[in-house]
């Protein structure tokens, strides 16, 4: 299944589906008080804050258009590698943290079908504690060429809503935007047994053009 703006242009930028209840009402008190700042005092001192909060979530939403790297699996988010860690099962668990500051629209770090899409409720301790994982999150579950990939999107103490884009059975692209998390958060992508990891701790990743894993 395609990306659904995989015909706009190359660099462009859009805003995210699921803004929207967050964007609106900013967007339309901003443009309320700078219509009423030219004839009252009040309404001038609001539309300063209110203009800087609207500038802030659309920066926020931001959804930028992506040249997809090759590989086998490429990063699902934007943000900085916070942890690689060996599984019990063999897998290798590779944590990216997300910042209010990282574009939040997360993508398919393979190619596949998306065999689960499960809501998990839970806390909202800041992403980058350990106690996170135990957070409000969402399991999925990829049916790839390298087997199953599992693939946690974790909210954050900020980050209290989850959208995904896509439904259990969809098949996807690599790269392809699959869901939001709203403020900042966490993404964790479990590498199957065998596939070396790429990336660094501390090291930044951009979604979809990231390679996670190494030949």
């Amino acid at each position: 299944m395609p990306d659904s703006t995989s015909s706009a242009s190359r660099g462009g930028v859009r805003i995210a589906r699921g803004a929207s209840p967050w964007l609106l009402p900013t967007v339309a008190t901003a443009a309320l008080s700078l219509a009423r700042a030219r004839t009252s005092g009040r309404w001038a001192a609001a539309a300063v804050p209110t203009t800087a909060l609207a500038a802030g979530m659309l920066w926020f939403f931001r959804d930028p258009e992506r040249e997809i790297s090759e590989g086998r699996v490429i990063s699902p988010a934007d943000g900085v590698v916070q942890s690689i860690m060996p599984w019990k099962d063999g897998r290798t668990r590779v944590a990216i943290f997300m910042s209010p500051l990282n574009v939040h629209v997360n993508r398919a770090p393979l190619a596949g079908t998306v065999t689960l899409v499960e809501h998990v409720p839970g806390g909202f301790v800041p992403a980058f504690n350990k106690e996170s994982e135990n957070n409000e999150r969402v399991v999925w579950h990829f049916d790839t060429e390298l087997g199953d990939i599992e693939m946690v999107q974790i909210a954050g103490a900020v980050a209290r809503r989850i959208v995904p884009y896509v439904p259990q059975g969809t098949k996807v692209e690599q790269g392809e935007r699959i869901g939001l998390i709203r403020f900042g958060s966490r993404v964790d992508i479990y590498l199957p047994e065998g596939i070396d990891v790429a990336v660094e701790v501390g090291q930044a990743t951009t979604a979809g053009v990231t390679r996670i894993d190494r030949d």
